[in-house]
């Protein structure tokens, strides 16, 4: 598949530069939120503001900023079903074809020893949203969750003219489920230690 829009919104911005400069040079629109568009802006990468895409604002202090069904929608339709399609064309929803996330810090931010409330603050919803739903749909996105992957992507679109090969989605999707699998193992040990 290749690659013409991505979202990119990420905790860690380890890597990053490199990733997200290829994109840029290789014709990707991107889409990001936040400190990660702020990120981006200052090594020239220039991302659309999810909120500008969507035409609806963060709200809630940034609980809400991804979950929005011209995003979850650009991700999830199935490319080669005709009323998927015709959905996204009477709804204007554009097609996702990368999703860039890793995830907020909860297990580091309890590690070091935080009010409950900080700990809840850092249960990510938007991001295992996203990257499950990538995942998913992995015969037509590609899901990116972890740095150490990003110089695979880079070298599997410069070998196949801007695409990803579906061993690589499948490799990069199968990665999702044992983050957000370990993710939320540790909320719930977490949870299960809090005396109510």
């Amino acid at each position: 598949m290749k690659i013409g829009r991505a979202v990119i919104s990420v905790s860690s911005k380890d890597g990053l530069s490199e990733l997200a400069l290829f994109l840029k040079e290789s014709g990707v629109e991107i889409l990001s939120t936040g400190g990660t568009k702020k990120f981006l802006d200052s090594i020239g990468v220039n991302p659309i503001e999810v909120s500008a895409y969507t035409g609806f604002p963060e709200i809630m202090d940034g609980r809400v900023k991804t979950l929005h069904p011209k995003v979850h929608g650009g991700i999830l339709n199935i490319r080669d079903n005709a009323e998927h399609q015709k959905a996204m064309e009477t709804l204007s929803i554009k097609h996702i074809d990368m999703i860039v996330v890793n995830l907020y810090p909860f297990k580091e931010v309890i590690s070091k020893g935080c009010t409950f409330e900080e700990a809840i603050e850092n249960i990510d919803i938007g991001g295992p949203s996203m990257i499950r739903a990538a995942a998913k749909n992995h015969k037509f996105v590609t899901v990116v969750v972890d740095p150490d992957d990003y110089s695979k992507v880079i070298e599997d679109m410069k070998a196949h003219n801007g695409e990803t090969t579906e061993d690589l989605r499948f490799y990069l999707a199968r990665k999702v489920f044992s983050i957000t699998s370990d993710y939320d193992s540790a909320i719930f040990k977490y949870l299960s230690e809090i005396k109510r």
